[in-house]
C-alpha cells in the first residue's frame, strides 16, 4: 500500500511539474509573441509611418524637432532654391522664400501651421544626416545640426511661363509628366506672399471666406463646372455603349430642344452635318447634349465612378472630391446637362489633368508626385521617390482613340491655336458657365503635347471668368509647352 501511495505521489508531483513547465512554454511564448510583434510594428512605424506621424498637424511635438535642426532647404528640379531657412548672427531664424509668390501654393507656408511642400516634407526637412562626428561636435557645443534638403519635381522655368501666363487673372495651371506622374508645375492663383504671411495672416483670414480666400489651392481644391472638358467622359461612355460610334452624324443648328429645355451651342454657333469627331473637336453642344439623351445613366455613372469622381483621386496636396450627380431618375434637363459639362457636375483641375494624363500614357494613370529626392547639406542623397502606378482608368484601345479625338481638336477644331508647333499637340477646350448671367464662363483647357526628345507633358488651364476656352485658356497652355519643349 505504502509504495502504491510513493508511486501515486511521484506521479502526481511528475503531472503538476508537466503542468507548470507547460504554463511556463505558453507564458514565454506569449511573451516572445508579443516581443516580436511590437518589433514588427516598431519597424513598421519607423519604415512606412514615422514620416506621417511627424508632418501630422496632430503631433504637437513637431515643433521640438527645430530645437535641434536648422530647417532644411527645398530646391526645384534644375536647382533654384524655393525655400531656406537664414541664420542671423544672433542666431534667430527666417524661412525665407527668394521667389515668393510664384510658388506660394506648391511650396506652401511654415507658419500658423503648415502647407504645399512645407507640410509634406516636414519630416525630411527636420532630419539631419549630416555626418556622426559633425553631429556629436555640435551637440557639444549646443548648435543645430543642418536639415536635409528637399529636391522637388518642380521646373523653375516652367513654373515662371505659367505664373507669368496666368497673369492677373484668378484660376489654376499644372503640369505633370503623365509617364512618371512628376509634378513640374503647379500654379494657383489668387496668391499670397510667404515671406509676410505671418505679418498678414490676420487680414487674410478676415478679409476672405471660404472658396474664395488666397490660401485656398485652386489646383486640386477648386471645383469647377468642367464644361465641355468633360465631353472626354462623354464621348467615352458613347463609345463604349456604340460600337458604331464612327457612324454617328448630327445635323446643327446652333441649338437643341427637348421639352421645356433649349441647349445652345456656344455663341449660337451652328456647325451643320458632323459626325462624333467632328462634334467633339467644334465641341457642338447640341450634337453632345443629343448623345446624352442616348446614354445609360447607370453605365455612365460606373463610368465617371472609374475616373475617380465622387472619390479621392491620388493627389500629394489636399484635394476635393469631383463630383457626379446623374442617376436613373435624373431628368431630361439633367441629362442634357450633365453630358455637355453643365449641371452638377464639378471637377477640380488636378483631377481634368490625371484624367488628361491617363489617356496620354495609354490608359495608365501613375501617381503624381513632387518630392523627387533628399540630400544631407552637402548634397548627399538620402531617399529617394520612384514614380508609381495609380492603375488602368482605361483600355489602351479606348486611349488610343481618345488621343486621335483630342489631336483632331487641335488640328481642326477649337484647339487650333496649338497647331503647326515644334511639338505635337492634343486637347480639349471648354467653356463652363458658372452663374445665371448669360456669357459668364470659365475658360478651360485640358492636353498634352510631346516629342520625341523630351517627351510628354500634360497640361490643364482653368481662367475663372475667362470665358471662350479656346481663345484664353489655350493660349496660355501655349505658353507653358513652349517653355517647356522650346528652352
Amino acid at each position: 500500500m505504502k509504495k502504491q501511495s510513493k508511486s501515486t505521489e511521484r506521479k502526481s508531483k511528475t503531472s503538476t511539474n508537466k503542468n507548470k513547465n507547460r504554463e511556463f512554454v505558453t507564458i514565454t511564448y506569449m511573451f516572445v509573441g508579443m516581443f516580436i510583434l511590437m518589433m514588427g510594428y516598431f519597424a513598421y512605424f519607423q519604415v512606412f509611418k514615422s514620416e506621417d506621424f511627424i508632418n501630422s498637424p496632430y503631433n504637437t511635438r513637431q515643433d521640438k524637432f527645430g530645437e535641434h535642426v536648422i530647417r532644411g532647404s527645398i530646391l526645384s528640379a534644375d536647382g533654384k532654391t524655393l525655400a531656406e531657412t537664414i541664420v542671423d548672427d544672433d542666431g534667430s531664424e527666417t524661412r525665407y522664400y527668394p521667389y515668393g509668390n510664384m510658388f506660394a501654393h506648391a511650396v506652401g507656408y511654415d507658419c500658423n501651421g503648415k502647407s504645399g511642400i512645407e507640410s509634406m516634407a516636414n519630416f525630411n526637412l527636420l532630419r539631419s544626416h549630416a555626418f556622426f562626428l559633425e553631429q556629436i561636435v555640435n551637440g557639444l557645443k549646443d548648435e543645430k545640426n543642418p536639415g536635409d534638403n528637399v529636391i522637388t519635381t518642380l521646373n523653375y522655368s516652367l513654373q515662371e511661363a505659367a505664373y507669368n501666363a496666368l497673369g492677373d487673372d484668378n484660376g489654376a495651371i499644372v503640369a505633370l509628366d503623365p509617364t512618371t506622374g512628376k509634378i513640374l508645375a503647379w500654379v494657383s492663383k489668387p496668391d499670397f506672399n510667404p515671406n509676410t504671411i505671418a505679418a498678414d495672416w490676420n487680414d487674410i483670414v478676415s478679409q476672405t471666406d471660404g472658396e474664395n480666400s488666397v490660401l485656398v489651392n485652386r489646383v486640386s481644391q477648386g471645383l469647377y463646372p468642367p464644361g465641355s472638358t468633360f465631353k472626354i467622359l462623354t464621348t467615352l461612355e458613347y463609345i463604349r455603349e456604340t460600337p458604331n460610334y464612327a457612324n454617328y452624324t448630327y445635323d446643327c443648328k446652333g441649338s437643341i430642344t427637348e421639352g421645356e429645355t433649349e441647349i445652345h451651342c456656344y455663341d449660337n454657333s451652328v456647325h451643320g452635318t458632323e459626325d462624333l469627331k467632328k462634334s467633339f473637336a467644334k465641341s457642338c453642344n447640341s450634337s453632345y447634349a443629343n448623345i446624352g439623351l442616348m446614354l445609360d445613366k447607370t453605365s455612365f455613372a460606373k463610368l465617371c465612378d472609374t475616373l475617380l469622381f465622387n472619390k479621392a483621386i491620388p493627389s500629394v496636396y489636399p484635394s476635393q472630391k469631383s463630383s457626379f450627380v446623374l442617376n436613373e431618375n435624373s431628368d431630361t434637363s439633367a441629362t442634357m446637362q450633365t453630358a455637355i459639362g453643365q449641371g452638377q457636375t464639378l471637377v477640380t483641375p488636378l483631377h481634368m489633368a490625371l484624367i488628361t494624363s491617363a489617356i496620354a500614357n495609354d490608359g495608365v494613370l501613375m501617381k503624381p508626385y513632387v518630392i523627387d529626392h533628399t540630400e544631407n547639406y552637402k548634397g548627399i542623397s538620402v531617399k529617394e521617390y520612384q514614380p508609381s502606378t495609380y492603375g488602368t482608368l482605361l483600355d489602351s484601345k479606348e486611349a488610343k482613340t481618345m488621343q486621335e479625338f483630342m489631336s483632331y481638336v487641335v488640328s481642326d477644331g477649337t484647339g487650333s491655336k496649338l497647331n503647326g508647333q515644334s511639338y505635337q499637340a492634343a486637347g480639349k477646350t471648354g467653356s463652363a458657365e458658372y452663374s445665371n448671367v448669360k456669357g459668364e464662363s470659365h475658360a478651360w483647357f485640358t492636353g498634352y503635347a510631346s516629342t520625341k526628345e523630351k517627351g510628354s507633358i500634360v497640361v490643364t488651364v482653368i481662367v475663372e471668368g475667362g470665358g471662350a476656352g479656346s481663345s484664353v485658356a489655350v493660349p496660355i497652355a501655349k505658353q507653358v509647352f513652349d517653355a517647356y519643349f522650346n528652352n
